[in-house]
């Protein structure tokens, strides 16, 4: 009897056991936690609602999540979780691991949480018109509805998963194009892309182009190509997707009024065509967000007029092997918001390491009434030249030579580049420092008129935008 007493002793003298009956005691508490019926203790939501951004039809959705909080002191029974529409619902619920439409009393212990996946799929219509699927998720305590509504916003579309377009082909603007791994266009097909269309690409995939692409945007109906990721969140997120490729067979592109942007490398051109006729005509366009290049150029001949280039992880252009580039009226614009760059935001060179000897090409590069800028000091770097002509450009660089029939390093004073607004603002220093290029072969069909269709008067603004 002795020896209990004295066992006892010892354990409520020593610090250790008493946290560990403390703590026994206090996890017995939680367990039997009474439960609340005051009309007055609600629950509280991570979100007043939940929105799935365009869900293309067939595909369903990424899932959502929900978190249920309850922060009143005593535990509550959730009496009733349901989905208004039941089991007619597009949406689905899990419930704390637990797929159901519904679920009944559901204990929440006090400042404890619980969470809910939503996810929607909405089935294939013949309607050509977006439409709104909604309904919403009810949560019942002590006779309380607390409700959150769930609204998908879906359409219909055209789904292309490793597809060779043999034939001359036309995408209109009713129903989205989904590309799943790959689109070809095969060589000597076309494939027309109307004004207003809208092609998304899935993770990873591409368009490779051994024919010929044809973008036919307009000012007032441009083509989109993105990715197929429609959230907010990805937006504005590089590297969701691969670009397109113009092979070696490719020939006489034109790409016009179209805005690519979110992929690795948007758009990668191999080659040189023969004749006076660029291998790529790229006018009036946007390309930005790309994890590594804008345009990628590989000893070939491309054009671009009044295009905005923006924000890319490496390049805008980047142009080796040599090749012709005429460039006039473009702005570049390289801001690092969001990564570390270290290379300019324009590279061309002749060099060709797989040569032996000399190892160069023949590089002509034609820069008129550009701007060159983004967040590094030097953007812009130009080696092993064959014919170089750079007049009137705004041009962010340490290389003073440039300095001659150019202007540099004074900022162009966009007006909100980090909203992506690219525009000049009243007082730019870019302003009616344009030279005249009327006399240009390509200055009645793209130089005479600006992005926005504009009329461009000279001497002009620098870049894309002319200042209204």
């Amino acid at each position: 009897m002795n020896t209990l007493y004295a066992k006892r002793d010892i354990i409520f003298r020593n610090p250790f056991y008493l946290l560990l009956l403390a703590a026994m005691l206090l996890f017995a508490c939680k367990k039997d936690e009474s439960i609340t019926t005051d009309p007055s203790a609600k629950l509280s939501f991570s979100t007043d609602s939940v929105l799935f951004d365009t869900i293309f039809t067939s595909v369903g959705s990424t899932t959502q999540r929900v978190k249920v909080f309850n922060y009143n002191r005593k535990a509550i029974n959730i009496s009733h979780i349901a989905l208004v529409g039941g089991n007619a619902s597009a949406y689905q619920v899990n419930i704390n691991g637990k797929p159901a439409s519904s679920a009944e009393n559901v204990r929440l212990n006090g400042n404890d949480s619980l969470t809910v996946f939503i996810k929607v799929s909405i089935d294939p219509t013949s309607s050509e018109t977006p439409f709104l699927v909604e309904d919403a998720l009810s949560f019942v305590t002590n006779g309380n509805t607390q409700t959150i509504p769930l609204v998908a916003y879906g359409q219909n579309a055209h789904f292309i998963n490793n597809s060779t377009l043999a034939e001359n082909t036309v995408w209109d603007n009713k129903l989205p194009y989904v590309i799943y791994n790959q689109v070809q266009v095969a060589e000597n097909a076309t494939l027309t892309i109307n004004a207003g269309a809208r092609i998304y690409f899935h993770k990873d995939a591409k368009m490779i182009v051994a024919g010929t692409l044809n973008c036919k945007g307009t000012v007032t109906d441009s083509i989109s190509i993105a990715s197929d990721r429609m959230e907010r969140i990805y937006s504005e997120e590089p590297g969701q997707w691969t670009g397109i490729h113009f092979t070696s067979t490719s020939v006489n592109n034109r790409i016009n009024h179209t805005s690519i942007k979110n992929a690795l490398i948007g758009l990668q051109v191999d080659s040189m065509q023969t004749g006076d006729t660029p291998k790529l005509l790229l006018t009036n366009s946007e390309v930005k967000n790309m994890q590594v290049c804008a345009l990628a150029g590989y000893h070939t001949n491309i054009a671009a007029f009044n295009n905005l280039f923006a924000n890319c992880g490496q390049y805008l252009i980047y142009g080796i092997f040599g090749g012709d580039y005429n460039i006039k009226q473009n702005t570049f614009a390289n801001y690092t918001y969001n990564f570390i760059r270290n290379t300019p935001s324009l590279y061309f060179s002749g060099n060709n390491p797989q040569q032996t000897g000399s190892g160069t090409n023949i590089l002509s590069i034609n820069l008129t009434n550009n701007i060159v800028w983004g967040g590094l000091t030097d953007e812009l770097t130009i080696e092993h030249t064959g014919s170089l002509v750079l007049q009137s450009n705004l041009i962010r660089t340490t290389d003073n030579t440039l300095a001659t029939n150019n202007f540099l390093n004074t900022d162009p004073n966009f007006l909100n580049p980090r909203q992506g607004n690219y525009q000049l603002s009243d007082d730019s220093f870019a302003l009616d420092k344009g030279i005249d290029l009327s006399g240009d072969p390509y200055f009645s069909t793209f130089l005479q008129k600006d992005a926005k269709e504009n009329l461009r008067l000279f001497p002009s603004e620098l870049g894309c935008y002319e200042k209204m």
